[in-house]
């Protein structure tokens, strides 16, 4: 059976990498009927921090990449010094004297060639006459990172170790060991790395961030999962929104990409606009009702829920982050607005007293306020006065809502109501 592992360690935030490699593991495992190891590598006790390992958990939770079994290093020394022991015994190690009593366990490095049929970048060859003598067990009793890898990888049965390519120079050290202990060799696949846009390692500014912080920032799960899934494989004929539950079908390590994979925040935010466009505008007012509050745009318990489920079906089609909606529609729910400086120069500079008095009392006058009248009123006001709609509409809008663009006019003026609507408009009307 297939067994693979994602081994991250709590040291800090899961972030946009080791997404990905948790998402190439966990694919690989469900395309194969196989299972899902999680390990933490936790041995670095200074450096390991619990709020660090919760965040890893509820991120990989958040994206949908449930565990079948778990492991933590730190409850595993004296698995580690067994095997250490046995390689002492065989005289495959040696013990290195430091200062005082203190004792590490070193492996001997014998010069060979090592081959590895990777699974994506087929054949690599090394040699380990470049390779010094490996330290197995530190004078501090803690084991190194690949002993503790390959101990756990062989008694773990992992039959496929699927990583980033910067583990490549590890590969031979490990591949020593496993023989060195009479283990089977796992097969390797070694993921490309990922750059930022302008081709340099990917950094805070183009997209190294942790998986919680484009939670955060108003990406939902699937979306996230699927742009993870482009960054080096593709699921073929140009096609680029994918369902996680047809991936896991067409999923095979040996297409993803060799080459390193661009991070493009525009493409991320497109494809969230996708799913945002198809989630349930009920379900995701469900997740928008948080971010109100949070502003205190609302009360909790009290809140016409089924007005906020029409403010965010007029949103829903252009939002690419959920938290678009409290900046664009926030117009709705402050009493005072803020007017973009530039949108004022542009459209509230010239006197409209006459034209916002006449529409306010034309407002004033429906018996219906719904979207249809409201603009029925507005065009046939346009037509007596001879004017194009679009030099009204503007100006209406910005002295309404604060901004140059947004839903339609008229359902805006429908969902702030007569009275928000005749208040914002009247601030700009001058008095006789």
């Amino acid at each position: 059976m297939i067994r693979v592992r994602f081994a991250p360690s709590p040291t800090g935030n899961l972030h946009i990498g080791g997404g990905r490699t948790a998402l190439f593991n966990w694919l690989f495992a469900k395309a194969g009927g196989g299972k899902f190891i999680l390990r933490i590598e936790d041995t670095d006790k200074a450096r390991s921090k619990k709020e660090y390992l919760d965040e890893i958990l509820y991120s990989l939770n958040w994206l949908g990449f449930n565990w079948d079994e778990i492991y933590y290093q730190s409850q595993r020394f004296d698995i580690y010094r067994e095997y250490a022991d046995k390689l002492l015994k065989s005289q495959a190690a040696y013990i290195d004297k430091t200062k005082g009593d203190a004792e590490a366990v070193i492996f001997k490095v014998t010069p060979q060639k090592i081959k590895i049929n990777d699974l994506i970048r087929q054949e690599i060859e090394f040699d380990a006459k470049d390779l010094k003598d490996q330290v197995l067990i530190k004078s501090d009793g803690t084991p190194t990172y690949n002993f503790a890898c390959v101990v756990d990888d062989a008694t773990m049965n992992i039959t496929h170790v699927i990583r980033g390519d910067d583990h490549i120079s590890n590969t031979p050290k490990q591949i020593l060991l496993y023989k060195a202990l009479g283990f089977n060799v796992p097969e390797f696949a070694h993921l490309p790395l990922i750059l930022g846009a302008e081709g340099g390692r990917l950094s805070k500014r183009t997209g190294a961030t942790s998986i919680s912080d484009y939670r955060k920032m108003g990406y939902l799960a699937q979306a996230l999962v699927n742009y993870l899934l482009l960054l080096s494989w593709s699921p073929g004929d140009n096609r680029e929104v994918i369902e996680i539950e047809e991936a896991i079908k067409l999923f095979d390590i040996k297409d993803v990409n060799k080459t390193a994979a661009t991070f493009n925040l525009d493409k991320l935010n497109w494809l969230n606009n996708q799913y945002l466009k198809k989630i349930d505008t009920q379900e995701l007012t469900g997740i928008i009702i948080p971010l109100l509050l949070e502003k205190k745009y609302i009360q909790e318990d009290n809140f016409d829920r089924n007005y906020l489920v029409s403010l965010v079906k007029l949103f829903q089609g252009r939002l690419c982050r959920i938290n678009d909606f409290t900046e664009w529609a926030d117009f709705f729910f402050v009493k005072d607005i803020v007017i973009d400086p530039q949108a004022k120069d542009k459209f509230l500079t010239k006197d409209l007293s006459k034209e916002f008095k006449l529409f306010v009392e034309r407002l004033e006058a429906l018996d219906n306020f719904d979207i249809s009248y409201i603009e029925a009123s507005f065009r046939q006001m346009v037509k007596e006065l001879n004017i194009e709609a679009k030099a009204l509409i503007h100006p209406i809008r910005v002295a309404l809502t604060g901004k140059t663009i947004g839903p339609g006019l008229f359902e805006v003026i429908h969902y702030l109501g007569k009275e928000r609507t005749k208040e914002r408009l009247s601030k700009f009307i001058k008095k006789e």
